[in-house]
């Protein structure tokens, strides 16, 4: 058998695959063992290996005998054993690579290896494909084998309901495709309780033509949109509202951290025109975000300084240099508000509430591993990317499919005038064709001629692809012709009918090159299946678009070939002109290589920040008390204020009302402390003491609420804004991406400037995340009445896109509205009149009197 082997590898593989036979090897030497075993101890033995794998035993050591109980049931459930070459893809899969096997060499037979053995862990093994046909066929079909071993095995599909896509996750090995597992972990990351999550943790994924869902898609974002139900109206609204406040009485502005806040006087006008009970309610969330944007729009926002009007609406001013930023807008609604505050139409908010790459998403799991005909030619990119390395595994009969030397033509027209002659020739003895064409245009174009020519054929293309399955599975049967895009056929064998062999088997025809390689190897692999025989042949012009691409050189020999008495339809057949081709291909390849990495770059910034956020959220997720969270929080809002205000090295110089305003706008009630308080503290002791005023707070808001109560509402809170403040820095990000390129033009590195920048906003989402946490743990009055309700997220299972329905508030009190507790006794604010009648603000009469008198 080595002997064998060792003529059909590459040299590169050798060492590897040679080291994997001797593994294969033990599996083979458990074969007797295992066959002697009745079902029901073979059954058993999953039971064993479990135990074993419990008690600290490696699944490396496990791997020849377990291989070997799944071969043997693989026998006895669908009569099918696997070759000596399967076990060796089984261990490269095992070992988190990629195994190359060509097409009828029985890589779904393969992946049931791998993902019995991983599956022992009982951490869940997911199996890839590259369509819901191919999901559910497997799992119909080798499933089989899984269940009789006493393992479960779920299906994952579109149009299931969370309860069932938990169940489908729940089993040991489940089958689904790329896009719904993506899909699935992003709504799992939007979740307000622990019980609606669908996925466990992400452990070990078989990827099913890997080169597809790796390389072609690898950038292909799965985006989570909803529908944008926020009213625009309502921006208008509340740019009325703040119009009426008044600086000082109703709101304090702190230019130092950029900051403006509505005061206890502030919040009932507020409260008052709105018509709601409380302003800090979770009813009244998304209100009092656009009161709060609306006042950072009229307050902190000045017109022909951080922004102007003009013919595209409101432009960014970039404040370090003064140009125009076209095409951004500001985030969390602020864009939106100015918009009203200017008096123009509101455009709707971005509502992109999650996404990902499909390269991002399977580098979350622990290990990967892959399986395609066709990857060595993509072998760095893998191992770059991925950490993956490509073995091509030997074939179990010696490949005897011709694959002949591509024939060049001058021009379109009699390029497939050949085509046709050469499917008429073998057409009438009867051998099957199938023919790859890169566009629906030429394949249609191709059948009309058929027709002329009275040639009975099959079209597969995107127009009736549900049928093809059932074209290309009877691709082989004597005298059929097939025309199908490239790509067609994924996942199929074409199996030959009778006669067939005798007529040299299926003949491939490729109408063009592709500009990959690997995309032309597939259409040659689909003949040629476990040593039948076959052949393949490109027909090739000077204006195909690879050709007119890099061409020049086959122009030029053309040129000459032509003044030596070249023909008109008459081909060129050569190597020189197959290796140009090649050669042509391998620059675009690299060329590719190149744009995926650089825009992996990018992708990985925001990759970073969005593992923070779900990892942080996932956290609070599972935990039952959030106090150390909310505490956190606290503490660092409170440093953050307290250092802004006491940079100075003066103590006189510090601001201790601007401290005090904040804390009474944000944390604390009104008159729990004063400056007196603060004025003979050092800045660590000021925040020393106003967060043990903090906590002596928040301690009491849990003896009205009780403890469990106060963690529910607190979790509910926290999620919330992370989702609502992620949802903006995502499409922040994109505006910010879109427009990073023309950094170049002043010398800067664009990527760069967007790591620096991206990290900027993200650093400033965190703040504002933290900072409006604490401000509706602290302020929010919640009532015992009070549900903390979500319902899951509803599934578009067209768009794949579930609509998300943000709680609204709304002008209007509900017509049996819950009870909501009146606030605590009420006090003279700092910032009214003094009620002696002296004139003055209270904070600086009788206030300051009656703490100096304390």
């Amino acid at each position: 058998m080595l002997g064998v082997l060792k003529k059909l590898l590459p040299d590169s593989n050798e060492r590897q695959i040679k080291k994997y036979m001797k593994i294969a090897d033990q599996v083979e030497q458990f074969s007797d063992e295992i066959q002697q075993l009745s079902d029901d101890e073979l059954k058993q033995k999953t039971v064993e290996f479990r135990k074993r794998c419990q008690d600290g035993e490696d699944l490396d050591d496990l791997l020849p005998e377990a291989f070997a109980v799944v071969r043997e049931a693989s026998s006895r459930v669908l009569k099918m054993r696997h070759f000596y070459v399967q076990l060796i893809g089984g261990i490269v899969l095992h070992n988190g690579d990629i195994a190359e096997m060509k097409t009828g060499e029985g890589k779904t037979l393969v992946s049931t290896l791998p993902a019995y053995l991983n599956a022992l862990s009982g951490k869940g093994v997911h199996i890839v494909t590259v369509n819901d046909y191919l999901a559910k066929r497997d799992r119909e079909w080798v499933g089989q084998i899984f269940e009789f071993l006493g393992l479960t095995v779920g299906l994952n599909l579109p149009d299931m309901s969370p309860e069932a896509k938990r169940q489908a996750y729940q089993a040991d090995i489940t089958y689904g495709t790329n896009n719904e597992f993506g899909f699935d972990y992003l709504r799992d990351n939007m979740v307000l309780y622990p019980e609606q999550l669908t996925q466990r943790e992400l452990h070990y994924a078989i990827v099913d033509e890997v080169d597809s869902i790796l390389i072609d898609e690898a950038r292909t974002p799965l985006i989570i949109s909803g529908q944008a139900n926020k009213a625009t109206d309502l921006y208008y609204t509340a740019d009325r509202v703040v119009r009426r406040l008044k600086e000082d009485d109703d709101y304090t502005i702190d230019l130092k951290t950029k900051q403006v806040a509505l005061t206890e006087e502030g919040v009932k006008k507020v409260e008052k025109f709105m018509n709601v009970d409380n302003l800090y309610d979770m009813k009244a969330i998304t209100l009092n975000h656009h009161v709060q944007q609306a006042l950072k729009a009229h307050v902190l926002m000045k017109r022909d300084q951080d922004y102007v009007v003009n013919d595209e609406g409101v432009v960014i001013v970039d404040e370090f240099t003064g140009r125009l930023m076209q095409g951004r807008r500001y985030s969390d609604g602020l864009h939106q508000a100015i918009e009203a505050k200017e008096g123009l139409q509101v455009q709707h908010e971005s509502m992109t509430l999650a996404t990902i790459t499909l390269q991002n998403y399977f580098r979350l799991y622990k290990k990967l591993s892959g399986m395609t005909g066709t990857a060595k030619t993509e072998e760095e990119e893998f191992r770059k990317i991925y950490n993956m390395d490509v073995l091509v595994i030997p074939t179990n009969r010696e490949m005897v499919r011709k694959d002949l030397t591509d024939s060049l033509y001058r021009t379109e027209e009699e390029k497939f005038h050949a085509v046709v002659e050469e499917i008429v020739k073998c057409h009438q003895t009867g051998q099957p064709v199938l023919v790859g064409t890169v566009s629906i245009e030429n394949s249609e174009r191709l059948s009309r001629m058929l027709k002329r020519k009275g040639i009975k054929h099959q079209v597969l293309n995107a127009k009736n692809h549900e049928r093809e399955a059932e074209i290309i599975s009877n691709a082989g049967q004597k005298g059929t012709v097939t025309i199908a895009t490239n790509m067609a056929g994924r996942g199929t064998d074409i199996v030959l009918g009778e006669e067939v062999e005798e007529l040299g088997g299926l003949h491939i025809i490729g109408t063009e090159r592709h500009e990959s390689r690997r995309i032309d190897n597939q259409l040659r692999g689909r003949a040629g299946r476990q040593g039948d025989p076959g052949s393949s042949q490109f027909f090739l012009s000077l204006s195909d678009d690879l050709m007119r691409r890099f061409g020049d050189n086959l122009q030029k020999a053309w040129d000459r070939l032509a003044n030596l008495g070249l023909e008109e339809g008459e081909p060129i057949d050569g190597t020189f002109f197959t290796k140009a081709v090649e050669n042509a291909q391998k620059k675009v390849e690299a060329n590719n290589f190149d744009t995926r990495r650089w825009v992996l770059q990018y992708d990985d910034v925001m990759n970073q920040q969005r593992e923070v956020i779900y990892k942080q959220r996932r956290e609070v997720l599972t935990n039952d008390s959030q106090q150390e969270t909310v505490f956190n929080m606290v503490k660092m809002a409170i440093e953050r204020i307290v250092r802004a205000h006491t940079a100075d090295d003066l103590n006189e110089e510090w601001e201790l009302d601007a401290i005090i305003d904040y804390v009474e706008a944000n944390i604390l009630p009104e008159g729990r402390i004063d400056e007196s308080d603060l004025e003979d503290l050092e800045p660590n002791e000021m925040i020393d003491f106003i967060y043990e005023q903090a906590t002596e707070y928040y301690e009491e808001k849990r003896e009205e609420l009780t403890e469990e109560r106060l963690q529910e509402f607190s979790k509910v809170v926290i999620l919330r804004t992370v989702d609502r403040k992620w949802m903006d820095h995502i499409d922040a990000m994109e505006h910010l991406r879109q427009g990073i390129h023309l950094r170049a033009y002043g010398q800067d590195n664009p990527l760069r400037e967007y790591q620096f920048e991206g990290f900027a906003m993200f650093e400033k989402m965190t703040e504002e995340i933290q900072e409006e946490i604490v401000k509706y743990i602290f302020k929010s009055v919640v009532s015992d009445e009070d549900e903390f309700e979500h319902e899951e997220v509803a599934v578009n299972p067209v768009a794949s896109s579930p609509e998300w329905d943000e709680p609204q508030a709304t002008a209007q009190p509900e017509q049996e509205a819950k009870k909501v507790p009146i606030r605590r006794g009420e006090k003279i604010g700092r910032n009214q009149p003094c009620p002696c009648g002296s004139g003055k603000k209270y904070k600086n009469c009788c206030q300051r009197k009656e703490q100096a008198a304390k």
